[in-house]
């Protein structure tokens, strides 16, 4: 591939940026065009205005989409296996109504709410509410009051869980794109969501539950088949040892890693290779589905065909995140092969914005035109990533970035957001009430967000 230099100055570079973000957010939101296909469209317009040679663009944009998906690809796919499995087999039902045994029911909300957060690792947003509101319900109407009361800590555990925690797919292709550590992303990304669920899904769950009276719909629904109905439940301490699994194996690669940083293991023996592969996060998530797929499927009584089938279920909704995902990085990677991102990187040197607030403003601006919070992580981390190489940021610091770009990506979630329509549908909410608490529980989460990210690359 020729060598390209660029001539054009920042501030044509930038204003190209400007426009290229403003025309994927009218094909998105006015013309109604897919996300992915937008992308590529953008990304494609991009490299020619920017003057990227015609025989750069292809290879330009194939080994930034390529590039992207080596990461991710796998991450999303098998997490989403492991929820499928957890959440067809009855583990959040068994995990929730121990929680409810175990707190009492004066702190059912809690419970539900820990339960959720077990249960955002494995399990997307919209999977993993559809999966607590039969639970949900259930309490609900045992113990009276506001759906809200039981509804906003469900919704809030599984949202932050999303936007801060891998495999998710907005965190980890930002942590792709900004070379940050999956594992020490997996510890921040918890340092943030617990304390941010309690501020915005407990504390801010129990006042506007006390506000707003919201009746417990009726039409709840049980999709288990009769066959899965005859299966009993597994034990809350199965779920939880499949849940921390992965979360094990991917700790003691980071420990690892700190033990040959420290010089007290040799990176060269056979035993610390095999570890460290053992305990990448692909491998570590492979190794938690085949071990869910057995404890719960066959060891169970469950058919293998229909365990093969339920993990086969689950890659169909996640094709559409991953391939956006990937799109999303191949526009990061015109913005960095057209000398954009240096060009931001310079203008705010020279005014002065910490990396932290910029991309925190770029992702909750994008947040708030286009809806989607994946878009907004990925784009904004593209953008902000020269800026972060340059700095030489490392290890915690770079987490605390990837979680400050997160927190803005959730930012006053209104209209344009599915998630809005979906925990409007699903709670029987008016779109003005949906405003008084889903958009207000997210802002509360990306503020609470920002600011931990903020003491922790203080701190770091």
């Amino acid at each position: 591939m020729p060598e390209f230099e660029q001539t054009l100055g920042a501030g044509t570079l930038i204003s190209i940026a400007a426009g290229a973000v403003a025309l994927l957010l009218v094909l998105i939101i006015q013309f109604r065009i897919h996300a992915f296909v937008s992308l590529i469209l953008v990304s494609f317009l991009t490299a020619l205005v920017t003057g990227i040679p015609a025989g750069n663009i292809l290879t330009t944009l194939t080994s930034a989409f390529g590039s992207t998906l080596g990461g991710v690809a796998l991450l999303v796919g098998l997490g989403a296996m492991l929820g499928r499995l957890l959440e067809v087999s009855g583990g959040a039902q068994a995990l929730a109504d121990d929680l409810v045994r175990r707190f009492g029911e004066k702190r059912a909300p809690l419970a539900l709410g820990i339960a959720s957060l077990f249960f955002g690792f494995p399990i997307f947003f919209d999977a993993g509410l559809v999966v607590m509101l039969p639970v949900m319900f259930t309490v609900g109407r045992r113990l009276g009051g506001s759906l809200l009361l039981y509804g906003i800590p469900v919704a809030t555990a599984f949202s932050c869980m999303h936007v801060f925690v891998p495999p998710h797919p907005g965190p980890v292709a930002a942590a792709e794109l900004l070379g940050a550590d999956v594992g020490l992303l997996i510890i921040v990304g918890l340092l943030v969501a617990i304390p941010t669920w309690v501020v915005a899904g407990h504390f801010f769950g129990s006042w506007i539950g006390k506000r707003i009276y919201l009746p417990v719909p009726d039409n709840v629904t049980d999709e288990q088949s009769s066959d899965d109905d005859r299966i009993s439940l597994p034990s809350p301490g199965l779920v939880v040892a499949l849940l921390l699994l992965p979360l094990v194996l991917i700790f003691m690669n980071t420990g690892l890693d700190f033990a040959r940083a420290q010089e007290w293991v040799s990176k060269d023996a056979s035993w610390f290779q095999l570890a460290r592969t053992v305990g990448s996060t692909p491998i570590a998530l492979l190794i938690s589905v085949l071990v869910a797929g057995y404890v719960l499927g066959p060891m169970r009584g469950r058919d293998p065909i229909k365990v093969e089938r339920i993990v086969d279920s689950a890659l169909g909704p996640v094709c559409s995140v991953i391939l956006i995902t990937g799109a999303g990085g191949m526009f990061g990677g015109v913005l960095r092969a057209s000398g954009i991102g240096n060009a931001l990187s310079d203008v705010l040197a020279d005014i002065g914005m910490p990396i932290l607030v910029a991309g925190f403003l770029i992702s909750t601006a994008l947040r708030v035109a286009q809806g989607s919070a994946t878009v907004a992580l990925i784009t904004a981390a593209g953008l902000v990533q020269p800026a972060v190489q340059a700095a030489g940021y490392q290890g915690i610091q770079l987490s605390a970035i990837v979680i400050a770009v997160a927190s803005g990506s959730v930012m006053l979630s209104h209209v344009n957001d599915s998630g809005f329509w979906l925990v409007g549908r699903f709670f029987n909410m008016d779109i003005k009430t949906t405003f008084k608490t889903w958009t207000a529980m997210q802002t509360l989460v990306g503020l609470v967000g920002f600011a931990l990210s903020g003491i922790i690359f203080w701190l770091a």
